[in-house]
């Protein structure tokens, strides 16, 4: 005879099933837990804490900052699940922080957010949650996981104003197995209505939009810090290679600004590429 599935497509009870919820502190996440709870699973809460979130602790439209963690607590203790805060801060640092200042120094406009996702989020919290005997991983991304004929696959979600597929391209087949995303089906609306029903403490908490490490300044001040050496001036050029402006670092600019040239036109000048081996800036016309 065979068992139903659960609702996560596993075949065993909803009560014999251990999932671990990666718990932002955001409403996404927390009602995420809170939809597993309702639904008889064994939920085990964990966030992560990134860097150092003394520092980041009154700053809001972040994750993972130092109220993220005290948000998710409390979500916790009102659905009433376990809930856990592991130390990632040097993995952090090493994968994702570190990577963003290289790939600035190379001339690119990094994502931080994928970076995050898939050596981080996906990959050592993912190997935790084995760990702590989890059977799926879950996540309040709105991303759909459907099977395919070769498996598991990554879809955008229902709601294409919030779908987060694009910080995830990188992610693996055997994650995805081990994954699931209970709101890819639901909008944001119906999300924060679902809070206010469990009364969640985070159902007004504003959605995070910043880099999660980027406290105060831009992400060039972050750069400054970890590589001083980035600071090298350089030349402006169009694309015949005519000197036409400096600069006073790469790190100030990124492909497709037009704001904040500096230089005077009868046409609008966007940046075309950087050449971190030159130091220059090629500057030219929309393309």
């Amino acid at each position: 005879m065979s068992t139903k599935l659960n609702t996560l497509g596993l075949a065993k009870p909803a009560s014999k099933t251990r999932v671990v919820v990666a718990m932002s502190g955001g409403v996404d996440s927390s009602v995420t837990a809170a939809i597993l709870h309702e639904e008889g699973y064994d939920v085990v809460g964990i966030t992560l804490q990134l860097y150092d979130h003394g520092k980041a602790s009154s700053k809001s439209g972040t994750c993972c900052a130092g109220r993220d963690i005290n948000d998710a607590r409390n979500v916790a203790d009102v659905i009433g699940i376990p809930h856990y805060v592991l130390n990632f801060e040097n993995r952090f640092k090493e994968a994702v922080i570190e990577d963003f200042a290289d790939s600035y120094l190379r001339g690119e406009t990094p994502i931080p957010c994928v970076r995050c996702n898939e050596s981080v989020k996906f990959t050592d919290l993912l190997e935790k949650a084995k760990g702590l005997g989890a059977d799926l991983m879950i996540t309040g991304h709105y991303v759909r996981r459907l099977v395919g004929e070769n498996g598991a696959e990554l879809h955008v979600g229902t709601d294409q104003t919030r779908d987060q597929s694009y910080f995830m391209f990188s992610m693996k087949r055997e994650h995805l197995d081990f994954l699931r995303f209970p709101l890819g089906d639901l909008d944001k609306n119906a999300t924060r209505e679902l809070a206010r029903k469990y009364e969640l403490p985070v159902a007004n908490k504003r959605d995070s939009q910043d880099i999660c490490f980027v406290q105060e300044g831009s992400y060039s001040d972050i750069v400054r810090r970890l590589r001083p050496s980035a600071l090298i001036v350089g030349d402006i050029v169009d694309l015949d290679g005519n000197i036409i402006g400096n600069h006073s670092g790469i790190i100030n600019y990124t492909v497709g600004q037009r704001r904040g040239l500096g230089i005077a036109s009868a046409e609008p000048l966007y940046v075309i590429r950087l050449d971190p081996l030159t130091s220059q800036v090629v500057v030219g016309p929309k393309w």
